[in-house]
């Protein structure tokens, strides 16, 4: 996980398209500048960031799902609820179920475990647009590779 690039996603661990499900791992560096901030001498990491942690594995389950044909931007959260802290070091495991698309837009339920215990869950709105442009495009293909998304989930 790169929290200053807001790359939250290290691997994808299960992706089941027929079933519209994903787990993703997100290991929570021991040191980052966000961490001297919030807080110094209890460390732990921001709701908004576990909120951005399930948006990017549902993203991932939507890019798989509609095989990359379409870029889901994060569109409104519903129901967040931080049920417990989330501190440096651990090892998230996010899952993602897609609950509704159309008209451009997808829905999704999220939750972060640590350990096996949930401590976040949202349901999440995103629009869906075309890629802006190749660039876009290359750069998603580029960081598929490097979390491990299936290959045959890619249309091309």
């Amino acid at each position: 996980m790169q929290l200053e690039y807001f790359h939250m996603i290290d691997r994808i661990v299960d992706l089941k398209v027929d079933e519209k499900t994903i787990v993703v791992e997100a290991q929570v560096p021991q040191e980052s500048t966000i961490f001297e901030g919030h807080f110094p001498g209890y460390p732990l990491m921001p709701g908004v960031l576990l909120i951005e942690s399930m948006a990017q594995a549902s993203g991932w389950l939507q890019l798989g799902v509609f095989r990359f044909e379409r870029m889901p931007i994060l569109a409104a959260v519903r129901e967040a609820k931080v049920r417990g802290s989330v501190f440096p070091g651990e090892l998230m495991s996010i899952e993602a179920s897609l609950t509704h698309e159309g008209s451009g837009y997808a829905m999704t339920e999220a939750k972060i475990r640590v350990g096996g215990k949930l401590r976040a869950n949202a349901a999440l709105t995103f629009t869906l647009i075309p890629f802006p442009n190749a660039d876009m495009r290359s750069h998603m293909d580029a960081i598929a590779k490097r979390v491990g998304f299936p290959q045959q989930a890619i249309s091309s």
